[in-house]
């Protein structure tokens, strides 16, 4: 059927062509998802018995509205986390309280403002400073 829509010539130039976007197009679907590029977890942990706040970086806007995020505590308890918007593009402040010793995450699903959704955990071990 392709031979008599498309001559030789624009066959042996087009179909690479098309290979290759279909090569590339499953790269753009993940591109278009909001990623975690930067979380202060990494860079200051959280200390026992202090309200704190995590800022995470995301590579693209975070519609905070239709976004939630939760605290997971041993034995898989689930808390709302309250989360607002940080001063650049694609930062989102988390508040998170106070904790005693143990080991936790943050769960999170937030709406990418190119409308994906994406969903992650980030662990976390709350210890005193030595």
């Amino acid at each position: 059927m392709i031979d008599k829509l498309l001559p030789a010539t624009l066959r042996r130039l087009f179909l690479p062509l098309i290979a290759c976007g279909l090569l590339l197009a499953p790269t753009a679907e993940v591109a278009a998802h909001a990623v975690v590029t930067e979380s202060s977890l990494k860079h200051k942990p959280i200390e026992v018995n202090h309200e704190t706040e995590v800022v995470l970086h995301f590579n693209s806007n975070v519609e905070l509205g239709l976004s939630k995020v939760f605290l997971v505590s041993k034995g898989d308890i689930y808390h709302p986390l309250e989360i607002a918007s940080g001063k650049k593009p694609g930062q989102v402040i988390i508040k998170v309280p106070a904790l005693s010793e143990g080991d936790y995450a943050i769960k999170y699903k937030v709406f990418a403002a190119d409308g994906h959704i994406t969903e992650d955990v980030l662990r976390f071990k709350v210890s005193a400073q030595r």
